[in-house]
């Protein structure tokens, strides 16, 4: 099982260089960022998770400057968000912004899709929340054709592109739908997502890796019946907390990749744990 790591880093936190420079020498996976512009300090949004809004949300660096960083002091693991916020983004912009990271990295992008929990952040971003889902549908509908190997056109709802000469390109070729790096899509288990999934991604980031056994099969039923191939679907479990037993129980359900929390902090604490780490290579 491939063990790649989160984190949020920030203004306060180990710098990406040095944390991917350690990933890499001790034999990691990968690095995957999470992505927040601002936080508003309205907080009308409540925290998923319960309680006071830790402090680094509102601290985050830029994942696409920070991965630059990252893929420049490393050669092998992989490099990913957890997640970018497609609807908050202009498609053009990222669609580009995604290609040259991947294209600089060598191939090492992945594409970690969400649609976000705080509404007043997507507002402010001219979100609507209740068709967030179907503008992040389209942004990356309109980045594929960019990502395509001949100038393509496209016309959505929410945008249209041009038939465009748009360069570097992502490294990997087409798998069924999917065009670009690999790319997988974050959230609850459901209906709605899981077709997502199958429509449009190479898999599923989903968050804590609870439930699995029951949801796992559902995703697969779903992705088959699309006519997507079998060994092609990607179940990442992200932001795990681990133990032996959690692992085990995921390699039970096929999954090769899980990416494990590290704490927002200072150099010595976050070597410290990926010490403990080390201990699932």
């Amino acid at each position: 099982m491939r063990i790649a790591t989160t984190i949020f880093l920030t203004d306060e936190t180990v710098t990406p260089v040095r944390l991917a420079r350690e990933l890499e020498q001790r034999g990691f996976a990968g690095l995957y960022l999470p992505e927040h512009t601002h936080i508003p300090v309205s907080r009308r949004t409540p925290y998923p998770a319960g309680g006071e809004l830790p402090r680094e949300y509102g601290r985050t660096l830029d994942p696409f400057v920070a991965l630059g960083q990252a893929a420049a002091v490393t050669e092998r693991i992989t490099l990913g968000t957890g997640i970018t916020l497609v609807a908050q983004h202009d498609p053009v912009g990222l669609a580009k912004q995604v290609a040259t990271l991947d294209h600089l990295s060598g191939g090492r992008f992945t594409l970690g899709v969400g649609y976000g929990w705080n509404v007043e952040e997507a507002a402010d971003h001219g979100v609507e929340w209740s068709t967030r889902r179907e503008l992040a549908r389209d942004r990356l509908a309109l980045m594929r054709a960019l990502w395509s190997a001949e100038p393509t056109a496209y016309e959505g709802e929410y945008g249209s592109v041009q038939a465009s000469f748009a360069y570097p390109k992502p490294v990997r070729g087409p798998r069924g739908p999917v065009v670009g790096p690999r790319t997988l899509i974050g959230g609850g288990a459901g209906p709605k997502l899981f077709a997502a999934i199958a429509e449009h991604a190479d898999g599923w980031l989903p968050i804590g890796g609870r439930g699995l056994t029951e949801s796992v099969p559902k995703l697969r039923a779903v992705w088959e019946e699309a006519g997507r191939d079998p060994k092609g679907l990607h179940v990442v479990p992200y932001a795990v907390l681990p133990d032996p037993g959690k692992l085990a129980h995921y390699a039970d359900l096929g999954i090769e990749e899980v990416v494990l929390q590290l704490p927002p902090a200072a150099e010595p604490e976050v070597l410290r744990v990926l010490d403990g780490y080390a201990a699932y290579l």
